[in-house]
């Protein structure tokens, strides 16, 4: 299927490792250019030269969005570099495990702004180029946000919140025919993940229990599988698709997770 992608233009942040690197690789395969907003710099340098050794562009914006300023910089990056800005991938983020009890009033706001923040903020400054190529977002969530996990207030609250921006950008961005979607992970072996996975005494084990909880075929779900999913809603392809919560996650979410035991 030809997704109709050469040469748009898109941000991703977090683009460089994990499901991000996997929506940064599978864009450049369908002839788009990402630009990957991430400070890991090797790890966006080895993309970048993979991309361009098969004939591709991309680039990166190498910091981290902590501030407002950072995501009005990327923007202009971006517009400098090529001219335009045809979707947003929302997509740094970590669940940092500032809970309710073992937490602090100021960790969470701190933890919320750090999830969230950013969102709202790359968004904005797109807008302006998002409306004159009638653009697309596409916000990564998380299943927490639907399931709740313990111990991990900040982040959820963020989670919920990237839902709930979800719809209201849906909804105000109907006029210049903006859409926007979330997708929704449950299980991804990205690099945090595996760090979460090593704190515990027997990481093989956990990840063993986890997978016998994951209805479709007892498996964690790839970062291409989510990747797919993200860059088919950037295209034209979904051009009716908008304000959609759609989990990919083999079914952990809404099916029974007993099923698989």
């Amino acid at each position: 299927m030809n997704l109709n992608l050469k040469d748009k233009v898109y941000l991703i942040s977090g683009g460089a490792k994990g499901i991000g690197e996997a929506i940064s690789r599978i864009l450049a395969e369908e002839g788009a250019i990402p630009v990957l907003i991430d400070p890991s710099l090797e790890e966006g340098k080895k993309i970048i030269k993979d991309i361009e050794d098969n004939g591709g562009k991309a680039a990166q914006y190498a910091h981290r969005l902590s501030q407002t300023k950072d995501a009005q910089n990327a923007v202009e990056f971006v517009i400098e570099k090529f001219g335009r800005i045809d979707g947003v991938v929302n997509n740094a983020g970590a669940n940092d495990s500032v809970g309710l009890e073992k937490g602090s009033p100021e960790s969470f706001r701190s933890s919320v702004e750090k999830n969230l923040g950013h969102y709202y903020d790359l968004v904005h400054f797109a807008l302006p180029y998002l409306k004159n190529s009638r653009g697309a977002i596409v916000n990564i969530s998380s299943k927490t946000a639907i399931t709740g996990q313990g111990n991990t207030s900040g982040y959820t609250a963020a989670k919920g919140a990237q839902l709930s921006l979800t719809r209201e950008w849906a909804v105000e961005l109907l006029p210049y025919g903006i859409r926007v979607n979330a997708v929704i992970p449950a299980e991804v072996m990205t690099p945090l993940y595996k760090t979460w996975l090593d704190t515990f005494e027997n990481p093989n084990e956990k990840r063993s229990e986890i997978e016998k909880r994951i209805p479709l075929e007892n498996r964690m779900t790839k970062p291409q599988e989510i990747a797919d999913m993200v860059v088919f809603l950037l295209s034209p392809r979904s051009s009716h698709t908008t304000g959609q919560l759609i989990f990919v996650d083999g079914g952990y979410t809404h099916l029974d997770r007993a099923i698989g035991t």
